[in-house]
């Protein structure tokens, strides 16, 4: 389920939380938010107010994530408004932000809406859980010639 990202909003939520993550910032928030949606295998969009840094090399090449700064002469929320209205599959949507104001407009497309704090909290256990151990390939290759034949022999059975 694609989502789009209140930054600013999820960034104060963080903040406010705990102050040992007091040092996040947006170019660390998005990289963590990255790592996220690999691992769950989905996509996202994070919107953040102003025009952001003038270098915006670090917010590049991160992993199922886009990043956008809505300028100066709007905001995040009205952007992620204008996104919400555009989307051609808008249920399938999940906002992250606890301003009232884009909840609504989620809502009113059936968007899923996540108040940035729940967000958060299910980002960090979902980043903490172990990663799920691999498939051996032999498990989809099968076994050998020679494993099979060594198989045979000890249970008995001739080919």
């Amino acid at each position: 389920m694609p989502l789009i990202i209140d930054g600013h909003n999820l960034l104060w939520s963080i903040q406010k939380a705990s102050e040992e993550d007091a040092s996040v910032d947006a170019v660390r928030l998005s990289h963590v938010v990255g790592r996220y949606l690999k691992l769950v295998a989905d996509t996202g969009e994070i919107v953040f107010d102003g025009t952001g840094p003038p270098d915006k090399g670090r917010f590049e090449n991160i992993a199922s994530m886009e990043v956008f700064f809505a300028g100066l002469s709007t905001d995040a929320d009205t952007v992620i408004e204008d996104k919400i209205k555009a989307s051609s599959a808008p249920k399938r949507l999940t906002v992250v932000s606890s301003d009232r104001r884009v909840r609504k407009a989620a809502m009113a497309r059936k968007a899923t809406a996540v108040k940035s704090e729940i967000f958060w909290t299910n980002l960090c256990r979902r980043l903490a859980r172990p990663p799920k151990e691999k498939e051996p390939s032999a498990k989809r290759q099968g076994l050998s010639e020679g494993e099979t034949d060594q198989w045979l022999k000890v249970f008995g059975i001739e080919e």
